[in-house]
């Protein structure tokens, strides 16, 4: 963890940098607005990692104001480093080809201040844009049959959420709203697929965000697994917060619901990051249930879709890849899941990955809408 966290810092630090220093060239015009520059920069740069700090001992208005702020420049971060580096290429091009028009370098001073002046907007309607986006929540339906009879049972209505990321960014507004569109797809079940909170409990506990996922109406219940997320806040203190508002967390565990079907989950993969301990195999979960019966596994992070497969699980559902919640990152899950957003069938096994509900980091979405599913299961 620890070489992970200066492999992230050191990353961090070079992309500001190198925004920082384009941004500094660009006010050659305007040397006077320089030290108003780094006083913003310098905030900016700092604002996620400072509260995320200050969290840690406690939630108050100083942390909520850190935490948007600093959410909102990785976005804006991510954009302003896609944005120069292509006028970086542009520029070093024209160095050999000679394409852009002589004007350009005319008064080279007042086109860079032109072109910062424009990176700037370009960045502010992308972020904009995808902060509204990544409030409309979309309802995803999808119908599938499982192949196997079941007593008393002809189709099941699941409700599947992933990646809540409740916290700070994530609170009672957009929450209330989720929990409102859920009930009106009157449920038999509602699953939750990891990453419900967003590593620290304590803006959730602040907030009371507990008591609105108590108003959520399903038949058999709400039933959630760990994400990676939770072991990153303390994996303890979220599970007993969530169970006390009538969330049951299946860690590694499985359970046979109303003699119909069965429901298993597991651990999230990086458990062993954060504990020391794996979780336990999918072989030995699947030892414990009924194969006659329906198997729906809840697994965060879709890997290994083959052993889910060859264990004879029916449905798997995941989350975890936010489907790269900002254009271009879904280039970069769609190289590692498959599939990292959608539908997939191996075998006679199903899965559907979710590009989620919520966001991590910035509340923001360029490269899809927040999706509640609606999975409409067919017993035939």
């Amino acid at each position: 963890m620890l070489i992970f966290l200066l492999i992230v810092l050191s990353v961090h630090s070079l992309v500001n940098f190198y925004i920082f220093y384009k941004g500094w060239h660009g006010l050659e015009l305007y040397r006077g607005l320089r030290p108003y520059y780094i006083g913003v920069f310098i905030f900016f740069f700092l604002a996620y990692i400072v509260a995320r700090i200050s969290e840690s001992f406690g939630h108050s208005i100083i942390t909520e104001i850190l935490n948007w702020s600093g959410s909102f420049w990785f976005a804006a971060m991510l954009y302003f480093f896609f944005i120069i580096l292509f006028m970086d290429i542009i520029r070093m091009a024209n160095h050999w080809i000679h394409f852009l028009p002589a004007g350009f370098y005319v008064d080279y001073a007042k086109t860079k201040f032109i072109t910062l002046v424009s990176a700037f907007s370009l960045v502010a309607l992308l972020i904009l844009y995808g902060y509204i986006n990544a409030s409309i929540v979309v309802i995803k339906n999808l119908d599938i049959t499982i192949h196997k009879k079941v007593k008393n049972h002809t189709s099941l209505n699941v409700v599947l959420l992933s990646d809540l990321h409740l916290g700070t960014i994530i609170g009672p507004n957009k929450l209330g709203r989720i929990v409102e569109k859920i009930n009106t797809l009157k449920p038999d079940i509602v699953l939750l697929a990891g990453d419900v909170v967003d590593e620290n409990i304590k803006p959730v506990i602040k907030k009371n965000l507990g008591a609105l996922l108590e108003n959520i109406v399903a038949k058999y219940g709400v039933y959630a697994i760990t994400g990676n997320h939770e072991f990153i806040g303390g994996v303890g203190p979220a599970v007993a917060y969530m169970e006390k508002h009538k969330i049951t967390y299946l860690r590694d565990t499985a359970v046979l619901i109303d003699s119909a079907f069965w429901l298993v989950g597991r651990n999230d993969k990086d458990m062993v990051r954060f504990t020391g301990k794996q979780r336990k195999p999918l072989e030995e979960l699947m030892s414990t249930v009924d194969k006659s019966f329906p198997i729906i596994l809840l697994d965060h992070q879709p890997f290994n879709l083959e052993q889910a497969a060859a264990a004879g699980v029916d449905l798997q559902l995941s989350g975890h890849t936010h489907n790269g919640q900002m254009f271009p990152l879904n280039l970069i899950t769609r190289a590692i899941y498959h599939p990292d957003w959608g539908y997939r069938k191996i075998n006679d096994t199903q899965f559907y990955v979710s590009c989620g509900v919520g966001t991590w980091g910035p509340p923001v979405r360029t490269g899809n809408h927040p999706e509640i599913v609606n999975i409409r299961i067919a017993f035939k």
